[in-house]
């Protein structure tokens, strides 16, 4: 994704979203469940889609509380499919809705969604991508690899060269701590 790092500077919806929380660790659970809904709404658009109607899915989406979204029943899923100022796609309003359901299991099983993260890393890409197709709706190949980089379970969120790298690698994501 060297490219963004070239595109995202002084961008008004890029720039802050690259600079502040793309690669970097994210841990609160409903963060981490954000960035899986973001990220399953992108497929078919462009990140710049997403991060301009991100407001009015935190809105939409009760800031991607988890037990909140995961409780929607069909009263809800029809006002999210009305709601025009996020992606109107039942698939994608589906898969939130069930993954959410997924996550509070994996709660009860793992303690949280981020432990659930932590107790399979490290995994190749390819394997990550069963776990998830296994796991969640709507998840594929490119939508796991950028929810993993994203959350700084992958590498390649930035080039070596960008300032912000330096910022990550402070931070320490769990692919710094590979072996």
């Amino acid at each position: 994704m060297s490219d963004y790092c070239d595109l995202a500077p002084a961008h008004p919806f890029h720039g802050p979203y690259h600079d502040h929380e793309y690669g970097f660790p994210v841990k609160s659970d409903d963060a981490l469940f954000e960035r899986l809904v973001l990220e399953i709404n992108q497929a078919g658009l462009s990140w710049l889609t997403v991060l301009k109607k991100r407001n009015a899915f935190r809105t939409a989406f009760e800031d991607f509380v988890i037990d909140r979204v995961a409780a929607y029943d069909d009263t809800d899923r029809a006002r999210l499919l009305s709601d025009a100022g996020i992606i109107r796609n039942r698939l994608k309003v589906d898969a939130a809705i069930h993954n959410a359901g997924v996550i509070q299991t994996l709660r009860q099983e793992y303690g949280s969604f981020h432990a659930w993260l932590d107790w399979h890393h490290p995994l190749a890409h390819a394997d990550w991508v069963k776990l998830f197709k296994r796991t969640f709706r709507f998840t594929g190949p490119e939508i796991v690899g950028e929810f993993l980089m994203s959350t700084g379970y992958l590498p390649g969120a930035h080039r070596d060269d960008c300032p912000v790298q330096r910022r990550i690698i402070a931070a320490a994501p769990p692919w710094t701590r590979e072996t």
